[in-house]
């Protein structure tokens, strides 16, 4: 009864911080695998990470500073020199790219992992220092996003079982 009980009420939350390509899917992954485990899940989107709510979703991935970058091709990872990815044009192939990769080995688009994770129930709250920042308004945003700031996300996070920075 205990463990019903438990079971029942397991919280999640997530905080997004990262607006990039590479970056977005896994805590849209980790949330709609969680809601479909019944976990209840809150996602906090916040800085960067919140241009992920926006109703026209551009994210990229860019070999630029990010010294772990392998761009998967013929089963190994190529570096870029960061000299090379900082040429126009560069990012956007990178980027198309890896989605072709995505789709080949079956990885959800990125547009279809978001409404997956609305649709699964998850709480997505838009930070509302960071809307303010980027001059951000609700209507930029997808439908179903509850703003809020630091304190909103707290109340969610001290009563939940697992809080994860993604």
């Amino acid at each position: 009864m205990a463990e019903e009980r438990r079971e029942a009420s397991r919280r999640m939350t997530i905080i997004v911080s990262k607006g990039a390509l590479d970056a977005a899917y896994p805590p849209f992954i980790l949330a709609t695998m969680g809601a479909a485990m019944g976990v209840e899940v809150t996602m906090f989107f916040t800085f960067y990470g919140l241009f992920l709510l926006r109703r026209k979703l551009d994210a990229s991935v860019s070999a630029l500073g990010n010294p772990a970058f392998r761009l998967p091709i013929g089963g190994r990872g190529l570096r870029l020199p960061n000299l090379l990815s900082a040429l126009p044009g560069v990012e956007e192939e990178i980027s198309d790219h890896l989605r072709r990769r995505f789709a080949k080995t079956r990885v959800a688009d990125l547009s279809d992992l978001r409404a997956l994770t609305v649709e699964a129930g998850a709480r997505l709250i838009a930070c509302q220092m960071t809307m303010d920042l980027f001059d951000l308004k609700p209507a930029d945003l997808i439908d179903g996003v509850t703003l809020g700031g630091a304190a909103t996300y707290l109340e969610d996070s001290l009563s939940a079982d697992v809080n994860l920075f993604v």
